[in-house]
């Protein structure tokens, strides 16, 4: 009797410490501890679920904790959707009904508010890719301000009619949720004929848009590395070839617990380092070049600029799982409002103060025009954050892939690349490993920042949060839409698709003669 009375309580203890520590992860996530390096946009979600993990805590340890104790099992470690060790890899069918997504919108699971919810937004539309942004107004003038004022508006207008996508009104005039992911309302706009059309196809654009991010954050780190230490002798391909070699362990990753630690210290230290290039800026504000700001644009440049700035304020792909881990989804427009108020002005004015500072003399990363005294300090730290940043969307690629080619059932292009027992098998780490390796190769042969994030908020970025947004809620709300709706989602649609080519074709002009260079040399 006594034996069996210290077992269960030792068995309520275990229980009682697992739900506590798992209670805590998700409060120390939802202060900003996963979501703090979704910066690109990239919005670094497959299926949106992924996203919803990565930035409101893993709440999944509060669900098996809890399903633990009702059924006898012991909980999982971690979170149980990247857990690899002996559960083996999630069913297809993981992120539909009775999986992973249908678990998260219970009644049961932790809401966010309103400034936690912003806080991701923000996390996603502030990150360290506004270094780009003074390179832009070099190119653009005052009509690149004008443009972060333009595209903060027509992303919070995107965002809000992609949301508007996700409900319908049923039987009693009722509005409800019937869809969960961008996903979701891409494969509905192609029913009944492609089902599963416009699934593929935001996930194509998603998976290019996070092998270019992970691209971008090789290519910043030998340039930032290259121009803190110059008389060395070390080439910027030779820093990127040290930073991939750094990179290479992301191969064997399981989890993102790891990394997501440090998110939040990262994306302190990055507006650390905002404020630091402002004041320097500010100090030499009598110098500044007030007459270099021009209303006139570099034709052959400028659409580049426009795919930096849009590329600078991905985040659709995250907020259909973020609006619906909301407490009160009907703050979710004004939440929207505030961000995009917010990196707006925060934008432009490090912008314009940046390029007023060095006018003709600003480079693609801003950075590497401070003096070489600060510089290598700043140029260190957004390096360091650069790496810690590169496993979210990384894996979150990798997720996608796998999920598409080799884990999809019967549809799956390829066998599956886990084993019975849930190990990754040898030939599916090496393709991971080649991943790393393909980045690693892009970054040498097109080390150019700004061309990069050009074509890829050009490619994906306008696509992303401009065509498809305008296109679906004309699709799918069309009969209910007022006038001035549709003659704004038409007009965004037409805008969108013009700069969206128009930047393609410059960045990729530029990049093929970029290629062509390194080539020769």
């Amino acid at each position: 009797m006594a034996t069996l009375l210290r077992s269960k309580l030792s068995n309520v203890a275990t229980s009682v410490s697992n739900k506590s520590q798992a209670k805590m992860s998700g409060m120390f996530a939802r202060m900003g501890f996963q979501a703090a390096t979704d910066e690109e946009a990239v919005g670094f979600a497959h299926c949106d679920d992924l996203d919803m993990e990565h930035r409101q805590g893993l709440q999944m340890d509060i669900l098996k904790s809890e399903g633990g104790e009702e059924g006898g099992e012991p909980p999982l470690e971690g979170d149980i959707h990247y857990q690899r060790d002996g559960t083996g890899p999630l069913p297809p069918s993981a992120s539909k009904e009775g999986g992973v997504c249908s678990e998260l919108s219970g009644q049961g699971k932790p809401k966010i508010t309103a400034w936690e919810a912003g806080w991701n937004v923000t996390n996603a539309i502030q990150g360290m890719f506004v270094l780009g942004l003074p390179y832009a107004i070099l190119h653009g003038g005052y009509l690149g301000l004008f443009l972060i004022i333009f595209a903060a508006v027509v992303c919070c207008y995107t965002g809000k009619i992609l949301i508007a996508c996700l409900y319908e009104e049923n039987e009693d005039g009722e509005i409800v949720r019937v869809r969960d992911s961008y996903v979701d309302i891409a494969n509905a706009c192609c029913a009944p004929r492609f089902p599963t059309l416009g699934g593929r196809i935001v996930n194509v654009a998603q998976i290019i848009e996070l092998v270019m991010t992970c691209i971008l954050y090789v290519v910043v780190s030998g340039n930032l590395m290259y121009n803190s230490f110059p008389n060395l002798p070390v080439s910027q391909k030779s820093w990127s070839i040290i930073a991939t070699a750094v990179l290479l362990p992301c191969a064997f990753l399981k989890n993102l617990k790891a990394v997501s630690k440090f998110s939040l210290l990262c994306t302190l230290a990055h507006f650390v380092i905002n404020i630091l290039v402002i004041a320097y800026c500010l100090s030499r504000a009598r110098d500044w070049a007030w007459d270099k700001v021009k209303f006139y644009i570099d034709v052959k440049k400028f659409p580049i600029s426009i795919g930096i700035i849009v590329f600078s304020y991905t985040s659709q792909i995250f907020l259909p799982s973020l609006e619906g881990n909301m407490q009160n989804p009907k703050e979710f427009h004004c939440m929207m409002n505030w961000t995009h108020i917010a990196a707006c002005i925060l934008k432009g004015l490090f912008a314009l103060v940046a390029y007023l500072t060095w006018a003709d003399e600003t480079k693609e990363v801003i950075t590497d025009n401070l003096p070489s005294t600060i510089r290598a300090v700043v140029n260190i730290f957004l390096v360091a954050k650069a790496l810690l940043s590169y496993p979210l969307p990384f894996f979150a690629a990798v997720e996608v892939l796998e999920r598409s080619l080799f884990q999809d059932g019967n549809r799956a292009f390829f066998p599956n690349c886990y084993g019975g027992d849930g190990r990754l098998k040898s030939w599916g780490l090496t393709l991971r490993c080649a991943l790393v390796v393909f980045t690693l190769l892009m970054a040498i042969y097109v080390p150019h920042f700004a061309l990069l994030m050009g074509l890829t908020g050009s490619l994906t970025g306008a696509g992303l949060c401009f065509l498809l947004p305008s296109l679906f809620h004309l699709k799918l709300l069309w009969r209910k839409l007022l006038w001035h709706h549709v003659f704004f989602d038409v007009a965004i649609f037409v805008i969108g698709g013009i700069c969206s080519v128009s930047g393609f074709i410059h960045s990729l002009e530029g990049l093929i003669e970029a290629f062509r260079t390194n080539a020769e040399d």
